[in-house]
């Protein structure tokens, strides 16, 4: 009797370079090529960076709509998401469910290339450039508490989490899981706080871990 293959590991191929700005990438040794990118998303993330990574494009076009293909959509959401904290420039495309995602709710990732299913695909792109900054959905890890601080809608919006089984979920979504596999009212919440997204079966956390800060420290 033959053994059932293991799934494939959610990863992707994408292409680098080691800097952000167009001109000086076509200089010899700024390109990286096609990385092959696998496991967790913040350690694919973290390999990214410490090859020198700072630009990065994911060919394609990730379909929110397309639930067969939602793993590896999640998978790459996450990775898009902990690049983005890291202050690496994403090159990416977006087709969302129109009518039942607000692309605001992505706003904290590194702006898209291009939109389909928004209100409006041609001007939605550069109002995402234009809004986007380092650190405005992010979360920390304090001792016994997770807090969270999401400027996604313009005004600051904070929690703080102490709740073992919300841990627990932030945990499990951080590189994306099964809806079934968070506590359904666990899930509840953290959606109706716009901090869960979902692609079919799958779901995601959608603040990033902070990992850089976009200041430098100051004493008061």
């Amino acid at each position: 009797m033959s053994t059932p293959a293991a799934p494939a590991r959610p990863g992707a191929r994408v292409i680098a370079w080691r800097d952000y700005d167009p001109a000086v990438r076509e200089l010899d040794g700024m390109s990286l090529g096609d990385v092959e990118v696998s496991g967790p998303p913040a350690d694919a993330a973290r390999r990214l960076w410490e090859v020198g990574a700072r630009r990065v494009e994911l060919p394609g076009t990730l379909d929110l709509t397309d639930a067969p293909s939602a793993v590896s959509t999640v998978w790459a959401l996450c990775l898009i998401r902990d690049l983005t904290a890291l202050g690496v420039v994403v090159d990416w495309r977006l087709a969302l469910d129109a009518g039942q995602t607000d692309w605001r709710a992505l706003s904290h990732l590194h702006p898209p290339r291009t939109t389909t299913g928004t209100p409006d695909d041609a001007g939605v792109p550069g109002q995402w450039r234009h809004a986007h900054y380092l650190g405005k959905c992010l979360w920390r890890r304090g001792p016994g508490f997770i807090q969270i601080r999401d400027r996604r809608w313009g005004s600051l919006h904070r929690f703080t989490v102490r709740e073992p089984e919300f841990h627990e979920a932030i945990e499990a979504l951080s590189a994306g899981a099964p809806r079934s596999a968070v506590a359904p009212a666990v899930l509840a919440d953290l959606e109706e706080e716009h901090l869960v997204g979902s692609v079919g079966g799958q779901a995601w956390f959608l603040p990033y871990r902070v990992q850089r800060w976009a200041k430098e420290a100051i004493t008061l």
